[in-house]
């Protein structure tokens, strides 16, 4: 990671997200009378652990191990050599069919899956399947899938926070439970518009990443165009909860975009060269 300003901004949104989080869990500790460092690991280790199990276990479903024989052999030995070369144990390597040109890293460093579908390998030239490639193993080499699930998990500890302390605050009938939940939605949505720029952010860095590994942006910026001109017209088979893995970024409305977890394709391919 290069980039100084991404660096600053990344530096600034964990603050704010660990700030969030440290006050989540003293005020879950004050309201149910329990130690604070309880509260603290269910709320940074055995959430995330759970969350992370169960969003691989999703994201993988209807995939199936890339042969290392046969059409794929290529694909295997070019990840080999990036793996080499950016530092990290070779991801397994996974083939499904999306409904779109997509590709998506899951796993972390030592235990990495680079899952792509049928349609992007038959879409792409070889530099450009290189490019995309690169840009997941920089998601497994920078820990991104698990800094993604920890800041999904504070947001729903802040959402718990909200929903119990409207709870506490009043009488026990169905407008308070309506209340509670509508707050605990408003606070876990305020929380993700942070962990959402922080995946924004991490999108730059495995472009440039990617750019680095095999020397040039321009093959990786020519996959994102077919990519999104792919795309175009087609019906994704992935779940919507899925969307932050993937490299496929749709353009959406302003709204939208402040919830969005790619940043615009347009501003990536100028960023990959520039």
């Amino acid at each position: 990671m290069t980039d100084f300003g991404l660096k600053v901004r990344m530096a600034i949104v964990g603050t704010i997200l660990f700030a969030f989080y440290i006050g989540a869990a003293t005020a879950l500790a004050i309201m149910f009378g329990v130690n604070i460092w309880l509260v603290a690991g269910v709320g940074i280790i055995v959430l995330p652990a759970f969350q992370y199990k169960l969003g691989k276990w999703m994201a993988l479903r209807g995939a199936e191990e890339m042969p290392e024989e046969g059409p794929y052999q290529e694909v295997h030995m070019m990840t080999e050599s990036l793996s080499r070369d950016m530092g990290v144990d070779k991801p397994k390597l996974m083939v499904m069919d999306m409904g779109v040109p997509n590709a998506f890293a899951v796993g972390r460093k030592g235990a990495g899956v680079v899952c792509v579908s049928t349609e992007l390998m038959q879409l792409l030239s070889r530099d450009e399947l290189e490019g995309v490639i690169a840009h997941e193993i920089a998601h497994i080499k920078n820990r991104d899938v698990i800094t993604m699930v920890i800041g999904q998990s504070i947001g729903m500890l802040v959402g718990y926070v909200a929903y119990f302390a409207v709870l506490f605050g009043g009488e026990r009938n169905i407008g308070t439970y309506i209340l509670a939940i509508a707050a605990s939605t408003i606070a876990n949505m305020l929380v993700m518009i942070f962990v959402l720029a922080i995946s924004r952010y991490r999108e730059y860095v495995a472009d440039d990443d990617a750019r680095q590994a095999i020397g040039s942006g321009d093959p990786l910026a020519r996959a994102l165009e077919k990519i999104s001109q792919g795309a175009q017209g087609r019906e994704s088979k992935m779940d919507d909860s899925m969307s932050a893995l993937c490299i496929l970024n749709v353009d959406k409305s302003a709204f939208a975009k402040l919830f969005s977890t790619h940043p615009p394709t347009e501003k990536r391919i100028a960023k990959l060269r520039s």
